[in-house]
């Protein structure tokens, strides 16, 4: 019973997702079977969409810096977790991993609040980026915390009694060693950053991300097969970037002698 219970919350999980490719190949603009014929020209449109591509930079633009902006910070929080003690230290990292369990909808329109009534600024790209710093730092923490945790003290420890300072001790020993999960953090940040909508959708000015634009496509029917197309691409790119992120976890737990307890997502 559990063995079928698994099979089929996956087949109800992934069918839709599965559906993408067929429809995405189908020459007729309703999606419905049976199927009118095959082509490719709904591709086609989509490498010709200016307005497409706009958003898609803007996706990069965001994603991208909220990626390295989150790592930065989680690399700093995860290093303090592990290998300090101080003070308040159980509270800040709950506070940092809140938006783990907070609905996407409440801080979509607590930042809405924030940046319009409160700081009185503009909405744009880079409050945008602010917001996905914030969902995208818990995810970053967790790998490196994990990370961090592989990694032997004693390594640190010996290359400062060898002359070597704590800044070049992190350089030139720490770094290379948690680099496969920095790697691994970087891709599930930008991830993460490249698919959200709620929070977009409400911090977004007038240069909009391609999640907002594939959702204004959906009040024209006949652009529905194009939204299937980019949302096949999507999805081989998004198993693509997390395909590399678990290798690159893994290779960072071999390379520490730890055994692999499984994914981090």
């Amino acid at each position: 019973m559990l063995r079928a219970y698994t099979l089929a919350f996956l087949v109800f999980l992934y069918a839709p997702i599965a559906l993408l490719p067929i429809f995405a190949f189908n020459s007729g603009t309703v999606i419905a079977f049976p199927l009118d014929g095959f082509t490719t020209r709904w591709f086609s449109a989509v490498f010709s969409n200016r307005e497409l591509h706009a958003a898609l930079g803007n996706s990069l633009f965001v994603a991208v810096l909220s990626a390295v902006l989150s790592v930065l910070l989680g690399l700093a929080a995860a290093r303090a977790n592990i290998r300090y003690r101080f003070r308040g230290k159980t509270a800040a990292m709950g506070l940092i991993m809140i938006p783990l369990v907070l609905p996407e909808i409440i801080v979509a329109t607590s930042l809405l609040v924030v940046i319009v009534r409160f700081l009185n600024l503009p909405l744009s790209l880079w409050s945008l980026i602010a917001a996905h710093v914030l969902i995208c730092v818990p995810f970053a923490v967790a790998i490196l915390n994990a990370s961090f945790q592989a990694l032997d003290p004693a390594l640190e420890e010996a290359a400062i009694d060898l002359g070597e300072t704590r800044a070049s001790t992190f350089r030139r020993v720490t770094l290379p060693l948690v680099m496969p999960g920095i790697v691994a953090s970087l891709l599930i940040s930008f991830t993460i950053s490249l698919d959200e909508f709620i929070i977009a959708f409400f911090l977004t000015g007038s240069d909009v991300t391609l999640p907002v634009y594939i959702w204004s496509l959906l009040r024209f029917p006949k652009q529905l097969p194009i939204i299937m197309a980019l949302g096949t691409l999507l999805v081989l790119a998004s198993v693509l970037i997390l395909t590399i992120a678990e290798w690159m976890r893994r290779r960072g737990l071999a390379r520490a002698g730890k055994n692999d307890s499984g994914g981090f997502l």
